[in-house]
Parts: structure tokens; sequence; C-alpha cells
């Protein structure tokens, strides 16, 4: 290099931060024969003074970088005006007779209320039942979940801190507010969730429960989730048990109450990987707890009729797309009849009102919904806009209620009267603090290594000429049989501004084909996943719409994993890489409190075969040296207990001492944050600001 021709570039480089050294401390493991040593591991003990030590200096080089992006500032100003345009927007809506509660997310506000409304057509009824941004106003208290009482009097609320989902259940009064003396500890932790269910005449709550100090060992205090019982004024440390002792150590309970308040039911989750068994009992006192279906009976999910005397199944025995099924409540699966068949659509949700069944199905991606009469006859399909998403689907009033999405439409709550099959917007629907009207959705297929056909989704300006010069973003998920729906997000006005494609992969391990589709990526099938991404990379390429130099990748979670297998596999097919709260050491991830939950998603290194495919995939084990990596940005939160932060810490030092491009690989580690449920919005903007910096710096997207 010529130095008097490139002054400024050498001034830029003498100035760069150097990236901060990482000790190696190998540590050699044996697997079946086959012995893994690992540099890092020390790396793990978030409580070591070493490692906090590391963290620091980490996020001190991460921030360095970050900030020196000249226009990292304006785009976090930018995010922040969107949201002060932004409407408020309602979700996780459950109704009680002539009332519903929502979770209202309200900018500026950190944290989502809890309020309620008599209709959802009438704004003007709104009450708020409580603001956790009262009890702490930066951000830190979040709501997990909450459960009305049957007359919608009381609430359970499930409140934790810090982004940790680490919850204590509280009651509330809805009418004054007023917070009840009653506190249940443990009843909620990522790594199986939790859960209430009130009696009929709201006097008490089941509620899920994990073992408290003394009563396990250390290591098992986040498993071993049980029911207890808890009757409102009296102390918690006398509440009896009520089941749960069998169940496996994986478990993750889901309890609900028949509308009349008779049933109560508990799903039982094996862990993440799909599998489920249900129990019955009544609400008296007493009751005894029977079994309706186990792991191998292929039932998804139960729901009541309206008056509690029928049970409606998603099942997926012998029908991989699912089917309904309806049995006596009093009766037993074997006692069950067919009533909607499985058909070339994949079963999603079951909703009931008194004369209706609705079935919300999916369509590789986009969502559609059929009404049936409570005997599955009658078929008739509603109209929806194309290429729609429908999630939260609720009965209320006898009408059913849905959330509506598209990838070019703010999200809007509708209702659908049953007797016509009319739908029609409600007073609760965004308007966005942006226009989309210049934005085109269009739907096309990559061909995976396999041959299989894999939908992806290409939000693009219209007229977008398919040169191969357009930065593009691909985004995807591929696990636990999650399906990537239509969604919006207006965040993304400022990636369409700079020119760029926004893609969304429909990739196996998802639930978009059915059950099919996710055990076609699961266990030792995982790496179709990881090729059927790289596939829809590689569309987007031959296509024209982008080149390699162009191309940036993004997942989170699962997704994170995702994206360290797509890299270390395939390092010169994309520019760029971010990846949220991830999985990179598939060798030890089960030891992680969470990570045992994941075994029957992902596999176990006990397992030869199973421990075969995980070390092939597990993106620190292929890390090459000398490779020259894409840029990274880690993300992880240091209160995370679904994903270890120290899979991003080791994975970070792995590849910074690894990569032999000039393309930097940084971390951002944040103590205010976790798997990113509970996140305040002063956090989220400023981590999707730096997001969007390391991108529009890497792929060379400046303002236009």
């Amino acid at each position: 290099m010529n130095r008097f021709l490139f002054p400024a570039l050498l001034v830029a480089m003498s100035t760069a931060p150097a990236v901060p050294p990482t000790e190696k401390k190998p540590v050699t493991d044996e697997y079946h024969g086959v012995k893994v040593v690992d540099d890092y591991r020390w790396l793990e003990d978030a409580n070591s003074p070493a490692v906090k030590a590391w963290s620091v200096a980490q996020n001190q080089y991460s921030r360095t970088w970050l900030d020196a992006r000249p226009d990292r500032d304006a785009i976090e100003k930018q995010l922040t005006a969107f949201y002060a345009k932004d409407t408020p927007s309602h979700g996780g809506l459950v109704a009680r007779p002539g009332i519903l509660f929502a979770l209202k997310f309200q900018p500026p506000k950190q944290q989502r209320l809890l309020v309620s409304l008599t209709s959802p057509d009438n704004l003007a009824s709104e009450r708020v039942v409580l603001d956790p941004n009262e009890l702490e106003p930066k951000g830190q208290v979040a709501m997990d979940w909450f459960v009305p009482s049957p007359d919608g009097k009381l609430i359970a609320v499930c409140l934790s801190e810090h982004g940790s989902e680490d919850g204590t259940l509280h009651f509330f009064r809805t009418d004054t507010g007023e917070r009840l003396p009653d506190r249940i500890p443990r009843v909620q932790y990522p790594t199986g969730g939790g859960s209430a269910a009130w009696l009929p005449d709201s006097s008490g709550v089941f509620y899920t429960r994990y073992p408290h100090k003394g009563e396990k060992p250390e290591a098992d205090l986040n498993f071993f989730q049980q029911i207890y019982f808890h009757k409102l004024g009296t102390p918690v440390t006398s509440d009896p048990y009520s089941t749960g002792r069998d169940f496996p150590r994986i478990a993750e309970i889901e309890l609900e109450t028949s509308d009349d308040g008779n049933w109560l039911l508990a799903s039982v989750a094996n862990g993440d990987g799909g599998e489920f068994a249900h129990y019955l009992r009544e609400t008296k006192d007493g009751a005894p707890w029977r079994q309706i279906a186990r792991h191998e009976d292929g039932i998804k999910a139960i729901v009541f009729s309206h008056d509690g005397s029928s049970l409606y199944l998603r099942s997926v025995k012998d029908a991989p797309r699912g089917r309904i099924l309806r049995t006596a409540t009093t009766g037993n699966l074997s006692d069950s009849v067919i009533i909607v068949p499985e058909s070339e659509a994949v079963i999603e949700g079951i909703t009931l009102t008194t004369s209706s069944l609705f079935v919300t199905d999916l369509l590789g991606g986009p969502s559609r919904i059929r009404q049936f009469t409570l005997d599955g006859k009658d078929p008739r399909i509603l109209s929806l806009p194309e290429a729609s998403g429908v999630g939260g689907m609720l009965a209320s009033d006898n009408h059913i209620v849905f959330r509506l999405t598209s990838f070019v439409a703010p999200a809007a709550w509708m209702t659908c009267d049953p007797a016509t099959g009319t739908i029609r917007k409600t007073a609760l629907y965004n308007t966005s603090p942006v226009d989309f009207s210049d934005i085109e959705a269009v739907r096309e297929f990559a061909v995976s290594k396999d041959g299989t056909r894999v939908p992806v989704s290409i939000l693009r300006r219209k007229g977008t000429k398919l040169d191969g010069s357009n930065p593009a973003l691909l985004y995807a998920y591929g696990g636990y049989g999650h399906s990537m729906r239509p969604a919006f997000d207006f965040e993304n006005r400022l990636w369409f501004d700079r020119g760029g494609i926004y893609a969304v992969a429909n990739i196996r391990g998802g639930g978009e084909f059915g059950e099919e589709w996710h055990l076609a990526g699961n266990l030792t099938r995982k790496q179709n996943v990881f090729d059927d991404f790289a596939a829809c990379a590689q569309h987007l390429v031959t296509k024209g719409y982008t080149q390699p130099a162009k191309l940036a990748v993004e997942g989170g979670s699962n997704g994170g994993l995702l994206m360290g297998a797509f890299l270390t596999q395939n390092p010169t097919l994309a520019r760029a890489v971010v990846a949220h709260v991830g999985l990179y050491d598939m060798l030890r991830v089960e030891l992680d409190p969470n990570g045992a939950f994941n075994v029957t998603e992902f596999g176990s290194v006990k397992d030869p075969d199973q421990f075969r495919a995980l070390h092939a995939y597990s993106p620190l084990h292929n890390v090459k040296d000398g490779t020259a990596y894409p840029a990274v940005f880690f993300l992880a939160g240091e209160t995370d207990g679904r994903v270890n932060p120290a899979h991003s810490r080791r994975m970070t030092a792995r590849l910074q001492a690894a990569t032999a491009s000039n393309h930097p690989v940084i971390v951002r580690l944040s103590a205010s944050s976790g798997h990113g449920m509970g996140t305040g919005l002063s956090e989220k903007i400023a981590q999707q600001a730096d997001v969007f910096a390391f991108l529009f710096d890497q792929l060379d997207m400046s303002a236009r």
C-alpha cells in the first residue's frame, strides 16, 4: 500500500482498537472415543473475576468499534423517533364475561401495561390494571404472564426482573389495582416456564412450582416442575401439593380451566422437542388427576368446549399436518372421534364459541381460518388478505377475536361474527409511524441440497433491479416446530431507505408444513436446517437480488445456532452475520439448566449417533484457524436463563483467534437483558441501533 495515496485510511487503521487478547487454557474431553479440545472452557464461569474482566474488555472493544460508526447515534435517534410516533399496541388478549384483558405496549414506556376493556371496539373503556413502569421506572420489572380470575375481579401476575424470567406470582384487584399480600415464589423460570389457573369461585389458584432450596440438589432447582394449590389469604408455606412428582425432570406445565370452571387441564411438555402428555381433574376439592394422553399419542393441544362437556384435541398421530378429535370430558382418548380430518393445511389452533369451531391453519407460512359447526360439519373458509398471519385467536362474547398481520401493514385485531362469517377491524389496531406503500412482498422457493423446495418471502422496494447490487438481509429460525408467519416491523424502514432487501426463510425444523417439516430438522437431521438456509442465501444471489459481498444474515436463539453453523459451513456466502442469544457449543449445551430441556429437540452427546451429528455441526467445534470469516456481531444477555451467555463469550473468543479476514468479530453482553423477553424499550432500541450500525458499515449502506 502506498502511504502517500491513502493517509486517511492509514490513520483510521492505526487508531482502530485492538482486539482484546483471550488466554487459551486447553481442556480435553472424550466422547465415544473422540477427543475434543476446548481452549476457552474457562469463559463459562460467569462469576470468575477473569471472566468478568474479559467481558468488560470485550464490551469496551465493541462499544469503541460501534461508536466509531459515523451514523450510529443518528440511527438510534431515528429509531427513537419512530417509536415516539408509534401507536399503542395490544397483545396477549384474554377474555372474561363482559371484559377483555390485554398487554399494552405504549412507547416511550419501557414495559407493557396490563389493561382492561369492555370490548375491543371501545377504547374509551380502557383502564390500567397494572403498570410495571411504576414499580420500577427504569423498566427492569416485567410481566411474564397473567391470568384473570373467572369473574375478572382479580388477576394473578407473574413478575420478574432484569429480563431474567425468574418469576414470582402476585395478585391484584382489577378495579383498584390494589396488590394483595399473597406472594408465591418459584412459579416461573426460563427452563420450563410457568402457569396458573383459578378455582371457579376465584378463591385460589393451582400453580406451577419449582423446588425450593433444600428440597432438591442445587443442580435440580430449575427442574422437576410440579403443581401446587394456593388459597388466597393463607400462608404459601402451607400450600398443598397437587400433582407432578411423576412428571419428567424436564416437564413444562401449562394449566387451563374450562369456561364453566369445573375442569382443570394440565398439558405437560417433555422438554422442548414437541412431545406432550395431558392430565385432567375436576376443580372441586380432593378430585383425582387422570392422564388422558401420553407423549406417544401425538396430542399437541386440548381445548374445552364452551360448556365444558367435551374436549377438542389437535392430533398429529398418523396425521403430521394435524387433525381434530373430540371426546367427552369424562371419556378417554380411545373414545374420541375425528371431526376435522387432515388436509393440505397445517392445523395450528382451535377456538370454540357456543355454536362454532374455528380452526387456524398454516399454509407454508401464511395463515387461513376455517369455520365449522361444533361437530366439524359445514366448513367455510373465511376471507383474509393474501399472505396474512393469524395469531392470538380467542372467543369473546360468542365472537372470535384474532390478530391479523402481514409483511407490509401493521397488525390489527379483527373480529368475526360466527353467524355470517363477516370479518371486520376492531378499535385495537396499529398505524405505522412510517410509510410502507413502496414495499412489496414476493414469495419464492429455493431448492435445498436434497432437492426440498424451501419458501422464502422477499420484501423489496417496488421496481428494485435484480442486478446483484442490492444489500440484502436474510432471517430464519428453523427449530421446535416454530413457524415464521408474515409480520410487520417498522424498524425495517431504515433498511429499505438504504436500498436494502429483507428476506424471511421458512426452513425445516419449523412447523410451516407440519410435524414432518419439524422432524426433518431436529435431532440427527438438524443439518437439513443449515442446508435449507444456505440454499435460500444462494437463491438470493442466483436470482440477482444480491451478491455475497452485499449479503447479511441474522437469527436469534435457535436462530443464533443457525448463524453459527452457517458462518462455519459457508464462510464466503455472506459478508456479515448477526447472532442474538445463540447456542454454539452443542456438546455441552445439555449441561446448562435450560439445555437439558433441548435434548428432545437437539439430541444428547450420550447417544453415539446424536453425538456424531452434534459434533459435525457444532459451531464452536467447526471454526477453522486461518479461515477468512465474515464480520460477526454476537449479542447476549447476562441474565439469560434460556441460553447461557457463555456460548457467546466462547464463540467470540474462538472466532477472534481463528479468522484470517480483517472483518470485525464483536460481542455485546448486556447486563440489563436476558433472552429478550422483558427487555426495556430503551435497551431494545440501543441494541437495534448497534445492529443497524454494524450492518450498514459492513455492507457499505450509506444514507440516501
